[in-house]
C-alpha cells in the first residue's frame, strides 16, 4: 500500500538538473489536471519576506471565528509534510490533510506529471490545489514559497486579495541584492483590479510596489497611510479611516506580531467592507470585530517565538530556566527577536544562551548583530542537511562559532544538544 512518504520520495528523484524561474512545468501540470488552479475557492495571497506565516495564521483563525471554511497553503512544514495542506475536517476546522487524502491527490498528480522533470515544490503546490478544488471551502490562503512573480503559487491569476509583509533582504542569490530587486519580486503576485493590503515596508520596497500597482492597476492599502495597529495599555489598537477597534493582544509573542496581526486584520476589514464584488461563487466573507478578537486569542503557530513546555530538552533544563524555540534566520527577524527577547528580558529578568543553526548563504552576521548586549553566550549547533562548504558539520558549526566570537560574542560550538 502506498504511503505519502514513498510518493514524496518519488516526487524529490524529478528534480530538473538546472532550475529556470518560470511557470512552465506547473503551467504544463496543471493543464493536465484539468486546471484546478481556476476552481479554487476566493483566494488571499500571501507574499514578502518575513512574517509571512504568521499572518496567514492569523487570518486562518479570524476568518475560522467567523464561520468560515478555510482552506490553506504554507511551506516548510515542522514535522510532518500534511501540514503543508490544511483543509476543513468534518467539523469545518482547518487542519492538516489526512493521510488518505493526501495520497490520493499525491497520487494523482504523480500520474499525470507522467515523469517530467519538476520541482518538489511546484509538483506538490499541483497536489494542494487539487486537495483545495475538492475541499468545498469559502476560502483559500495562499502562502508564497520564494520571492513571488515566478513563485508556483502564482499561477492563482484572479486572487481576491493580496496581502505583501515586510520585505527584506533574504534568498538573495535568487531574488537580487538589493531591497529594490527583492520588492520586484514579492511585487509579481499583484493583479489587475486586484486590492493589496501592504506592510509597514522599507522606503525603496515601498516605492517599487507603488510602481508596480500603478503599473498593473492592483488598488493598495498601505501600513501607515490606510491602516495603523499598535499596542496601547496591554491591548491592540487598530484603527483605519472608517474603523477603530480595541481588540486584546495576539497570542503570538513579539512586536512583530502586533504587525502581523495588523495587517490580517486590514486585510480582514477590507474584505468584509470593501472588498471585490461578491458573486454567486465568491461571495464576500463578512469577519466582525468580535471574531477578530477571539482570532487574536486563539491563533497557533509552532517555532515563532514559542516557549516549549516538555520534551527531553525542557527536562534537562536548569531550574528556573527557559526554553523559547523560532525558526528565524536573516537580518530582520534577528532583530524582531532580539526586540522581543529584550522585552521578556524587561520583565523577567534572565541570560541569555543563544542557541543557534544557519544554513549556507544565510546572513549569520545580520542575524546575530542583534543580540550584542542581550546575549550572554552562543552556542552553535549545525544543521543535518545543509549543504556546505566547510567540510563536515562539526566545521561548520565551528565556522560559526567563530564568526561570533569574532563579532565580540562569547561562543562555542556542540555537534548535537545532547553535548550541553
Amino acid at each position: 500500500m502506498q504511503t505519502s512518504a514513498d510518493l514524496l520520495s518519488r516526487m524529490k528523484q524529478l528534480h530538473p538538473l538546472m532550475i529556470d524561474l518560470s511557470l512552465a512545468r506547473i503551467e504544463r501540470l496543471l493543464a493536465d489536471l484539468d486546471h484546478p488552479e481556476r476552481a479554487l475557492p476566493p483566494v488571499i495571497h500571501i507574499a514578502g519576506t518575513n512574517g509571512k506565516g504568521s499572518t496567514l495564521a492569523f487570518l486562518k483563525a479570524m476568518l475560522a471565528a467567523a464561520g468560515s471554511r478555510v482552506c490553506a497553503y504554507s511551506s516548510p512544514h515542522l514535522v510532518r509534510f500534511h501540514e503543508r495542506i490544511c483543509v476543513p475536517d468534518e467539523t469545518g476546522k482547518c487542519t492538516p490533510i489526512e493521510e488518505t487524502a493526501l495520497v490520493d491527490v499525491l497520487a494523482r498528480t504523480l500520474g499525470a506529471n507522467d515523469g517530467a522533470p519538476i520541482t518538489f515544490f511546484e509538483i506538490t503546490t499541483a497536489a494542494a490545489f487539487l486537495a483545495f478544488r475538492e475541499a468545498q471551502a469559502d476560502v483559500a490562503l495562499l502562502e508564497v514559497g520564494l520571492g513571488g512573480r515566478y513563485d508556483t503559487t502564482n499561477v492563482a491569476k484572479t486572487p481576491a486579495l493580496c496581502v505583501i509583509t515586510p520585505v527584506s533582504l533574504d534568498h538573495m542569490d535568487k531574488l537580487g541584492d538589493t531591497l529594490a530587486k527583492i520588492a520586484f519580486e514579492k511585487a509579481g503576485i499583484l493583479k489587475p483590479g486586484v486590492p493589496a493590503i501592504i506592510a509597514q515596508q522599507p522606503d525603496e520596497a515601498l516605492e517599487v510596489i507603488e510602481q508596480i500597482a500603478n503599473d498593473v492597476g492592483a488598488p493598495l492599502q498601505i501600513w501607515g497611510r490606510d491602516f495603523d495597529a499598535f499596542e496601547q495599555n496591554g491591548r491592540l489598537v487598530f484603527q483605519s479611516e472608517d474603523q477603530l477597534m480595541d481588540l486584546p493582544l495576539p497570542a503570538l509573542q513579539g512586536r512583530h506580531q502586533i504587525r502581523n496581526a495588523g495587517l490580517a486584520i486590514a486585510a480582514l476589514q477590507f474584505w468584509s467592507n470593501k472588498g471585490t464584488r461578491p458573486t454567486k461563487t465568491a461571495p464576500r466573507q463578512t469577519v466582525s470585530e468580535d471574531a477578530i478578537a477571539v482570532g487574536l486569542t486563539t491563533v497557533s503557530w509552532p517555532a515563532r517565538l514559542q516557549r516549549l513546555s516538555n520534551g527531553p530538552l525542557v527536562a534537562s533544563l536548569r531550574e528556573n530556566s527557559e526554553l523559547w524555540l523560532d525558526g528565524g534566520h536573516n537580518a530582520a527577524a534577528g532583530q524582531a527577536l532580539a526586540q522581543a527577547v529584550a522585552d521578556l528580558e524587561e520583565r523577567s529578568p534572565k541570560p541569555l544562551v543563544l542557541i543557534t543553526g544557519m544554513m549556507q548563504g544565510k546572513d549569520a552576521r545580520g542575524f546575530l548583530a542583534p543580540f550584542k548586549g542581550l546575549a550572554t553566550r552562543i552556542t552553535a549547533v549545525p544543521i543535518a542537511r545543509a549543504l556546505n562548504d566547510l567540510g563536515d558539520e562539526a566545521r561548520r558549526a565551528g565556522a560559526l562559532a567563530d564568526l561570533a566570537r569574532d563579532m565580540g560574542f562569547c561562543a562555542d560550538a556542540m555537534q548535537n544538544l545532547a553535548q550541553g
